[in-house]
């Protein structure tokens, strides 16, 4: 008689049997034995392999990729950075993965299979490298495919004759845990505050690029003032030396904190904080940052429509293949791209955790069965949610304020970040705040601020094909639209094909964003009284208006950059105002 299938039975990777002997069945044979899934095993990372093995990473722009590569230099560890994938990867990865990934799963795959393949034909042995690389990147849980990356990377690379090339993971709420089974990764006060600068440094020289280089007066000079830049930064992070309290503490005191190992420690978590967040070697070289930047000379008075970018976190960050090129086609197409940062999807982590524990009070209680006369318990329940809830609270507050203050240092153009809290306020009404997945109600939220506060022209939301959060949040934005009439929506999903459609579509929002632009800017220059020939004189004696980092006002209801200018200039011809100064110099 055959056996009917069932999932559970003879499954990869089984390893015990569930039941200590075979179940009858009815009638009277035995079935088989019930195997249930076990995850491979694998050799972990371990401390005496740091000086033998590469960590390879991938899958943010460069200029956060060279300060990562600084920051595990300065970690001790042996570490390359993958080249930015393209469609050649994007095959790769569809060769060897299942169907219907995520093309983030495919392009990062990709590009780690290509790179391997590149060793080999240096001369490389499959065993040499699999000995001698392990990848780095980041993994989660949850609702959308994001929580099968690791398997899927797995699988590729056994399909491409890989098999047991480690990989590992980085999870925010697992990550002590990973760093138990993974020695060789030390998570330590040093490293993880250098992570933390890396990100902030990271996002300003991304954001500064993009909103410098479409008024650049010399073609080219925005790209050498960054690439200047992140160097600086990069040989920062990498050769700065670490606090150390022994080394730093008044003679005096050196036998009461050597007495005390809590003293100790805590003292040298706390200097190490305050040196890493707050040392004058960290000031000064982001006011070089900025005075190099400074040099660039720009022409506020070109005439750009502001294309808000959001979507899901890979496809709206990257700047490859797996966006088709999407921000150098837009400024190709003489838009200006408001890219999102790392920092502001941190703060939404940090945002979900607080609120998500909120709407969970009462339910993971370490004493729910409490009565009501068990005031010891009640306030033991009270104080420990109240000491995780001030936790979150204070990090969100810091993490904002140390971003808005590494703006400042960096000229003040890039803005603090929006608070979740509002984003929250907005979207709620089209899409609930605690649905997670992906990017949860952020599309939504972003749109409805950026677009009712008359930020920018155009909101393009860029999502994976297929990506489940994404879709959800686009059959949400037809109300949205619906609520909001005046607003220019546009949702692309990128894949490796489909470049020529996606711009197509792109050209045809972005037609009615230039005339909303243009309509704005002519407005603004009719009501100054002034013609643009009298503007750009007026700036070309002026050398303050010919920087990128002019403060001019940001009039309520103007998005373009140029109109603001020129109501600003115009203004300043009438003497109804006064030229401003630059930020950091009097």
């Amino acid at each position: 008689m055959t056996t009917a299938f069932h999932p559970a039975v003879e499954s990869a990777g089984a390893t015990e049997p569930c039941a200590g002997r075979a179940i009858a069945r009815e009638d009277g044979s035995a079935s088989p034995r019930i195997r249930h899934f076990r995850a491979p095993v694998e050799r972990h990372f371990l401390a005496e392999d740091r000086d033998k093995v590469t960590v390879l990473f991938g899958g943010f722009t460069w200029k956060h990729e060279r300060l990562i590569a600084a920051i595990l230099r300065r970690g001790g560890y042996r570490c390359q950075r993958l080249p930015t994938p393209d469609l050649e990867a994007f095959a790769l990865g569809k060769e060897f993965g299942n169907n219907g990934q995520c093309n983030p799963t495919y392009f990062t795959i990709g590009s780690l299979i290509q790179f391997l393949r590149s060793l080999e034909e240096q001369g490389r042995s499959r065993r040499e490298i699999v000995e001698s690389y392990i990848f780095f990147t980041a993994g989660s849980c949850g609702p959308c495919r994001f929580g099968m990356y690791e398997s899927e990377y797995r699988l590729a690379l056994e399909n491409a004759g890989y098999a047991g090339f480690r990989l590992v993971l980085y999870q925010a709420e697992q990550a002590i845990k990973a760093a138990a089974k993974n020695t060789g990764l030390q998570f330590t006060v040093d490293f993880n505050l250098g992570a933390l600068n890396m990100l902030f440094l990271g996002d300003m020289a991304n954001d500064l690029s993009y909103r410098i280089r479409p008024f650049e007066t010399v073609p080219g000079s925005t790209d050498r003032a960054i690439g200047e830049v992140v160097d600086r930064f990069a040989d920062f992070l990498e050769r700065r030396p670490h606090f150390e309290i022994s080394a730093r503490q008044p003679r005096p005191a050196a036998r009461l904190v050597a007495q005390s190992r809590r003293l100790k420690g805590f003292l040298n978590v706390a200097g190490k904080a305050a040196d890493h967040l707050f040392s004058r070697e960290f000031a000064e070289e982001t006011r070089l940052a900025h005075e190099r930047l400074d040099a660039v000379e720009v022409d506020h008075t070109r005439v750009k429509p502001v294309v808000k970018i959001v979507g899901e976190f890979w496809a709206q960050l990257t700047e490859g293949d797996g966006n088709f090129n999407m921000f150098a086609f837009l400024e190709s197409e003489g838009a200006q791209v408001h890219v999102e940062s790392i920092s502001g999807w941190i703060a939404y982590l940090l945002y979900q955790s607080r609120t998500g524990m909120e709407a969970r009070k009462g339910l993971e209680d370490r004493y729910m069965d409490a009565r009501w006369w068990e005031l010891r318990k009640i306030a033991a329940n009270r104080w420990g949610y109240r000491c995780k809830w001030l936790l979150l609270r204070t990090s969100e507050w810091a993490w904002a304020h140390l971003y808005a203050r590494t703006a400042r240092r960096m000229g003040g153009l890039t803005p603090p970040l929006v608070s979740q809290r509002e984003l929250a306020r907005l979207a709620h009404p089209f899409y609930h705040s605690l649905a997670r997945g992906g990017e949860g109600h952020l599309e939504v939220g972003k749109n409805v601020y950026y677009s009712t506060n008359r930020l920018c022209h155009m909101v393009l939301a860029l999502k994976p094909f297929g990506c489940m959060p994404s879709s959800q949040s686009d059959g949400v934005q037809s109300a949205v639209v619906n609520r909001f009439p005046e607003m220019i929506f546009l949702p692309v999903e990128t894949s490796g094909e489909g470049a020529i459609n996606a711009y197509s579509r792109v050209q045809m929002a972005l037609g009615d964003a230039r005339a909303r632009a243009r309509a704005e800017f002519d407005a603004a220059l009719a009501s100054t009284g002034h013609s643009l020939d009298a503007i750009r004189a007026y700036a070309g004696r002026h050398r303050p208006l010919r920087s990128p980092f002019y403060p001019f006002p940001r009039r309520q209801g103007v998005a373009g950059e140029a109109a603001n200018f020129v109501l600003h200039v115009g203004r300043l011809i009438d003497g109804k105002e006064r030229l401003a100064s630059l930020p950091g110099k009097p």
